[in-house]
């Protein structure tokens, strides 16, 4: 019997969090470098999963499939194709710099009343959520998927109501208030997807039989399973709903402004940059492949709230005050551009989707954090308690416009290449939704630079005459996301060879064609 490597990559984290939560109390520092061991080690296996991926090999690879709940056809089944391996990847490569960041986010303060849980326990929540998006990315079979796409809600729970972010301009009891209600919108939306999700699924076993992903993409490819039009887009819809509260799409996002804003900075990158990605992952191998004729009788309507979702997000992200609801507004513009390359039905639009999931996580992960490691100094998240910050902190602000210019798609950094993609392949095919999904560009711009503007730029402000730059645990943080940055924006190749075989694939399983140019290239 070989190895169980997927099992295994989901398995460590959890065992991890298991252990860092049973570390004694009085031993904090124990339980970090725990969890940060722990953390790498499962790096270490996400590596050996993209080493052993031949992209050009069948679709699910390194799978596993064991007997579960024989009685109702559900089994424990994972495999990978390229667009889950690279997610994987990108979850593993976050997650140690998350917990470099939120090395002192939980420990408690010496003065205050604030009460905070445990430090161990903040390190735990963490290790649980990797470990339930790993096996995310890895199921196959649908019931399996279902059960750790809800239970993630309840560690990001915990993590958004009780570890919240300590800078907040009125009072320590309004925060609690503040944060218990983020914590709480964020559970009752994604709840309520994930129960109309839950119909939808019983419904697919009922028409299908059992929950095997393949098995059933299989008997729908083959004409031996025949779905009626009206069950494959109910079951479809309640499918998508679910995926586009986690994504989030317009106007289903409003529950993420409050968890970003209320959490400390390295969970707001854990919500947006591992947990959110697995609802627009989801609607690649779930609903195109399961539904892929209700997929394109929906496909007019989710472009048009994809590309509110660019506008909307965008046009907020210019008038916030808070910088941490300016990067949650840009995040729900960036979804938005994801989830048109989706549903663009292109080649080149699936690709920039896919590699747009990877470039917004390293991207976001970059300008957050460093948005952290401000906030943490000034000790509020007001974009107008800041100014001048460029002249004594150098570094931490120009990791800052770094982060800013790849949130803004600056040609030479990361998420130009997927953002690019994503526009071209979406106007072969609609052309009026790219012209005004570029609308976004001209908007992010806008929110990027005057939000540098006027923290980093202009008279220094009493307030920040004597903050520190970057040490080297927050320099360690960020200087390998700013690399990644600019590799991938100069060479996504390592990527692109990964996903496209898997976006091919989707795209069969569509039965989609690109459109072909209308002038030849010369030959």
């Amino acid at each position: 019997m070989s190895f169980p490597l997927l099992t295994a990559t989901a398995a460590l984290p959890a065992l991890g969090a298991v252990a860092t939560a049973a570390v004694p109390a009085a031993r904090r520092t124990a339980a970090k470098w725990l969890a940060l061991v722990v953390s790498l080690a499962t790096l270490a296996l996400a590596i050996t999963v993209l080493v052993r991926f031949d992209p050009d090999g069948s679709r699910y690879q390194l799978t596993e499939s064991h007997a579960w709940i024989k009685d109702f056809g559900v089994r424990y089944e994972l495999g990978v194709d390229g667009i889950a391996v690279a997610l994987i990847a990108l979850t593993a490569v976050l997650i140690p710099f998350i917990i470099l960041a939120g090395w002192h986010d939980a420990d408690p303060l010496e003065t205050g009343s604030r009460r905070w849980r445990p430090t161990q326990g903040f390190f735990a929540l963490i290790l649980a959520v990797e470990a339930m998006v790993i096996i995310s990315f890895e199921a196959t079979d649908v019931f399996l998927f279902y059960i750790f796409f809800e239970a993630m809600l309840i560690p990001m729970y915990f993590l958004i109501g009780g570890f919240g972010d300590r800078a907040h301009e009125h009072g320590e009891e309004t925060a609690a208030t503040q944060r218990s209600y983020a914590a709480v919108k964020f559970l009752l939306y994604n709840l309520a997807g994930g129960l109309i999700m839950l119909a939808a699924v019983i419904g697919l076993y009922v028409v299908a039989g059992n929950f095997s992903l393949t098995e059933i993409a299989e008997a729908r490819a083959s004409g031996s399973l025949h779905m009626a039009t009206s069950t494959e887009r109910w079951l479809f819809l309640g499918f998508f709903f679910a995926f586009a509260v986690k994504a989030p799409l317009w106007p289903l996002h409003t529950w993420l402004p409050n968890a970003m804003q209320e959490s400390t900075a390295p969970v707001a990158v854990l919500i947006t940059a591992v947990v959110d990605k697995v609802g627009t992952f989801a609607m690649l191998r779930f609903c195109l492949q399961l539904f892929p004729e209700a997929s394109k009788w929906a496909t007019p309507v989710i472009l048009v709230l994809a590309v509110i979702s660019i506008v909307y997000g965008a046009l907020l992200a210019v008038g916030q005050r808070d910088i941490k609801r300016l990067v949650a507004y840009a995040s729900i513009s960036h979804f938005g551009f994801i989830i048109m390359g989706i549903f663009a039905m292109t080649g080149q639009g699936q690709s920039g989707a896919t590699l747009y999931m990877v470039n917004h996580g390293i991207s976001t992960a970059a300008l957050m954090l460093v948005a952290g490691f401000l906030i943490s100094r000034r000790g509020s998240r007001l974009i107008a308690d800041y100014g001048g910050v460029q002249k004594v902190a150098p570094v931490l602000a120009g990791t800052f416009l770094i982060g800013g210019l790849a949130t803004l798609s600056l040609p030479g950094l990361a998420p130009f290449v997927s953002e690019f993609l994503v526009l071209v392949g979406t106007f072969t095919r609609y052309p009026v939704i790219g012209v005004i999904a570029t609308f976004g560009i001209v908007l992010a711009a806008l929110y990027t630079l005057v939000l540098y503007q006027r923290t980093m730029t202009g008279p220094v402000k009493p307030e920040v005459s004597a903050m520190p730059d970057l040490r080297v645990r927050e320099l360690v943080v960020v200087a390998p996301l700013i690399v990644l940055l600019i590799f991938l924006g100069v060479y996504p190749k390592p990527v692109t060879d990964i996903v496209n075989p898997a976006v091919k694939q989707t795209m069969s399983d569509v039965q989609k064609k690109d459109p072909k140019p209308e002038v030849e290239a010369a030959k």
